[in-house]
């Protein structure tokens, strides 16, 4: 059976936000510790937050930010939603960000349904999230959608089919999107265990291996061009 991997470069997709991410129209974002702005900012108040991801596109005179995959993080401190059982800590980030003005549209890259959705509420969370299911090559996968408008949610049912270039979501203002400067947080999953308008988007060090098993570069689907 093809891999996982393989099924996802075969797939023909559409460009999830309408247009290329490109060097010409998009920002790389830096959110690691060694962002000496990020000691600076209080970025426990989302409009200071919001300023400083939207002043970085203004002044690069770009429309999009990307922050990046499996990046380890110092955003996360401003929540206790990423506290774990074990007392460590989930800072690893395991999707891609796409930073833009909120309501912007978001396009479904191929053809799926509705896996789950949920209001995932709570400083720091998902807030909005969509969940959809995908089948290529035998191979079923998931693509996750979160930090959406709550509107997004409305008249939405599970095992509804969205088709590939299908507007089906938009990027939430804060604070219903988990009170975040607006972006998409969009990740790839092989398996769901057992979770259902829901996913870990984030990882602490020591479960690196198991989730790199599960949640493959989104690239593989974004088609970035940088």
């Amino acid at each position: 059976m093809t891999s996982f991997v393989e099924a996802l470069g075969q797939v023909s997709v559409f460009l999830i936000m309408g247009e290329s991410l490109t060097g010409s129209n998009t920002l790389k974002l830096d959110f690691s510790p060694s962002n000496a702005d990020l000691e600076i900012i209080d970025l426990s108040d989302t409009k200071i937050f919001d300023d400083y991801v939207f002043g970085q596109l203004k002044e690069a005179h770009k429309k999009f930010g990307i922050g990046g995959y499996f990046e380890h993080r110092a955003i996360y401190k401003r929540s206790n939603v990423f506290a774990t059982a074990e007392a460590d800590f989930r800072n690893v980030h395991l999707g891609v960000d796409i930073w833009a003005a909120s309501g912007t549209p978001i396009f479904c890259p191929l053809d799926g349904k509705v896996h789950s959705f949920q209001d995932n509420v709570g400083f720091g969370n998902y807030g909005p999230t969509v969940i959809l299911e995908h089948q290529s090559e035998g191979t079923v996968f998931y693509t996750l959608y979160g930090h959406l408008t709550k509107s997004d949610l409305i008249g939405l049912k599970k095992g509804q089919r969205i088709n590939a270039g299908e507007i089906f979501c938009h990027l939430g203002p804060f604070p219903e999107n988990g009170d975040w400067p607006p972006h998409l947080h969009f990740q790839v999953m092989n398996d769901l265990e057992g979770n259902e308008g829901d996913f870990p988007g984030v990882c602490s060090v020591r479960e690196i291996e198991k989730y790199k098993k599960i949640c493959p570069d989104p690239d593989l689907i974004l088609r970035m061009k940088f």
